[in-house]
């Protein structure tokens, strides 16, 4: 079993910057796959990024450039740096992990990760 608990969301105005954390208790994050989706309001989650235990890391499209995902060992967590933020990124984001069988199979949320509660991310314009 996985705990995993978000930090760090907020209100910021578009072009602005948010760095989310991700922090696991349970068991080691090097053992899965960890990575953010997110959902805004009437809409499915997305991916949003994922980075492998290798440390190997994969975007979505609509914010490549701008995320960077990266892992600290050592504090068991995960972070997602967003930058240029955009209002369309308003959102709560849920951290996950699991298994990796390859990203389109991630990105499908196959099989099920574990899932910390969310953080709402509001950027205004």
């Amino acid at each position: 079993q996985v705990q995993l608990v978000e930090s760090g969301g907020g209100l910021v105005q578009a072009g602005g910057s948010l760095r989310l954390s991700c922090a696991a208790s349970g068991r080691s994050l090097n053992s899965y796959a960890s990575g953010w989706f997110r959902q805004a309001p009437g809409k499915e989650r997305e991916f949003v990024a994922v980075i492998r235990w290798s440390g190997s890391t994969y975007y979505a499209d609509s914010v490549k450039g701008r995320f960077t995902i990266s892992r600290d060992n050592a504090k068991n967590t995960v972070y997602l740096q967003m930058n240029s933020l955009k209002p369309e990124d308003t959102a709560a984001y849920y951290c996950a992990a699991g298994e990796f069988r390859g990203l389109s199979v991630w990105v499908s949320m196959s099989p099920a990760p574990y899932w910390g509660q969310g953080t709402q991310v509001t950027v205004s314009s």
